[in-house]
């Protein structure tokens, strides 16, 4: 079935080509890593990185969306209405503002309420898919954890770019990607559980305690950020020796 021309970005063609570099197929455990990863950060039960193809959505890495198929049609994705925009898209909650550009129950069958998508941007300005964060609540999405999912959108794209470099050198993937990453961002993980512990024994979430709490979750996610576009960008380096 042809998408829907409300969904086509303005630069769909230059859009599809430059997606053309990240169409690799083959095992990649490190995108359903980063995404759980992301779930963790955003205390969220779901969390995708998908590629908006032609006509479909590819789920590329996938975390808690356990009954969906690896692709779906584009117009029953709300990724597909995230690439529209430079910005964040957010859906505070679905049941009460529904998205009128895809089919709505597609949404609703799945019981989705909250949605956040940062578009994966190319350095040329196309938007190949997106990093976005889901929950089956409502919930708001803070000015810092926009900027959060933004910055996680730039590694999601360096996995890509990272799969592409794999996908055109005879070089194997690197076996310890993953426990080096971790290994670099235990403490920070760690931190980040006594701080979720600490804040579940809070009366609200605006007491002074609890507040301090959030401040430090999020100074531990921009390590986390940071350690990971590191990692990363090395193991590229290390595959285009």
């Amino acid at each position: 079935m042809a998408t829907s021309h409300h969904l086509l970005a303005s630069n769909e063609a230059q859009r599809l080509a430059a997606l053309q570099a990240y169409r690799v197929t083959g095992d990649a455990p490190f995108f359903d890593e980063f995404v759980r990863l992301t779930g963790k950060l955003f205390q969220v039960p779901i969390a995708l990185v998908s590629l908006v193809e032609a006509d479909t959505v590819w789920f590329r890495g996938n975390s808690g969306l356990n009954k969906s198929p690896e692709r779906v049609p584009r117009n029953e994705s709300l990724c597909s209405v995230a690439i529209l925009s430079e910005e964040t898209t957010v859906f505070e909650n679905l049941a009460d503002q529904p998205c009128t550009l895809i089919d709505p129950t597609a949404v609703g069958d799945l019981g989705l309420r909250f949605y956040a998508g940062s578009p994966l941007q190319t350095a040329g300005g196309a938007s190949v898919g997106t990093l976005c964060v889901i929950d089956r609540k409502p919930r708001v999405l803070a000015p810092d954890e926009t900027r959060l999912l933004r910055e996680l959108a730039d590694v999601a794209l360096l996995l890509l770019d990272l799969q592409a470099a794999l996908a055109s050198t005879s070089a194997p993937a690197p076996a310890a990607l993953w426990a080096d990453v971790y290994t670099a961002i235990g403490t920070s993980l760690s931190r980040l559980d006594t701080l979720a512990e600490l804040l579940q024994w809070e009366d609200a979430p605006d007491t002074t305690a609890a507040l301090s709490y959030q401040v430090s979750r999020r100074e531990e996610a921009a390590v986390v950020t940071k350690t990971l576009q590191q990692q990363i960008q090395a193991a590229i380096e290390q595959v285009k020796r």
